[in-house]
């Protein structure tokens, strides 16, 4: 079995020495444009430094729940939805498969926008035939699903922190020290956070082995993950508020976990192993219409 490769690339200032990749498949999830703590600027330059045939906006890209409280929409965050409509226009296939906080988006399942397409869910089938599912995820909250009042005081707490959270890095910044994600370290030694992602990643595994799938691809908790549960393979995008990454398939039918780390921090790619089968919007308000 092979092991997860990691390697050290340059800053996401440097972007002159990143190549550009092209590859089969990418996976985006919980970038929530239309908030302060979306990192739109590090989306963008990942975006723009990756093409694929196929790119699949994992649920939770827009944050309504948010704009509704408070309108934010920064130059950057418009170039990011910018770039996605003209990579569709350039011929790639743009799957928009909303989630909670986009969940506006579901009353548009089967439409289409500037060649981006609305589905409730979608599947992939991998270079070596490996046929993945993919889900947003909340349906397998039973917070979101069955108590919607505490979803929404559990996500103005996090608000919070991600402000806490922005505040902490300027000034690690500013002692040249690298990011690095209170708001993750916090989530994960939190023993309650830390047994409801590993229900969840459970859940959606056993569901998509129950619709004869063989792996599945979510985002939704914010937790980037790639691996093997019973046999199935779980995929979760993470997110663009802490864990700047992405899941994407390259030419080799692999699927990778790519970390596109600010200044000063590092970037790796997670391979799932090799044994394992399934690795062989003009504006906002246009997409409303």
């Amino acid at each position: 079995m092979n092991s997860p490769a990691s390697q050290a690339v340059p800053s996401a200032d440097d972007k002159t020495t990143r190549p550009n990749r092209k590859l089969r498949a990418i996976w985006l999830s919980d970038i929530h444009l239309g908030t302060r703590g979306c990192q739109a600027d590090y989306l963008l330059d990942f975006l723009n430094h990756h093409d694929a045939e196929r790119i699949f906006l994992v649920g939770d890209i827009i944050d309504g729940w948010q704009l509704k409280k408070d309108w934010y929409w920064n130059d950057t965050q418009h170039n990011v939805v910018m770039t996605l409509l003209q990579k569709a226009r350039d011929g790639a296939k743009v799957v928009f498969v909303p989630g909670n906080h986009d969940e506006f988006a579901r009353d548009f399942v089967g439409m289409s926008f500037d060649r981006i397409t609305v589905q409730s869910e979608a599947t992939h089938t991998t270079l070596a035939g490996a046929r993945l599912w993919i889900t947003h995820g909340d349906q397998y909250d039973g917070v979101v699903q069955h108590a919607k009042w505490l979803a929404y005081l559990g996500d103005s707490l996090y608000v919070l922190i991600l402000g806490l959270n922005s505040r902490f890095n300027r000034i690690r910044s500013r002692l040249g020290m690298g990011y690095w994600s209170l708001s993750q370290y916090l989530k994960h030694k939190v023993k309650n956070a830390v047994a409801f992602i590993d229900a969840f990643e459970s859940t959606v595994t056993r569901e998509a082995a129950r619709r004869g799938f063989d792996g599945v691809i979510c985002g939704h908790i914010h937790k980037a993950e790639i691996r093997s549960i019973d046999g199935i393979t779980y995929g979760n995008c993470g997110d663009w508020v802490e864990s700047l990454t992405a899941l994407v398939e390259n030419h080799a039918g692999q699927l990778e976990l790519v970390h596109w780390a600010p200044p000063l921090a590092v970037s790796s790619r997670k391979s799932a192993p090799a044994t394992e089968r399934p690795t062989p919007v003009g504006s906002v308000e246009a997409m409303l219409r």
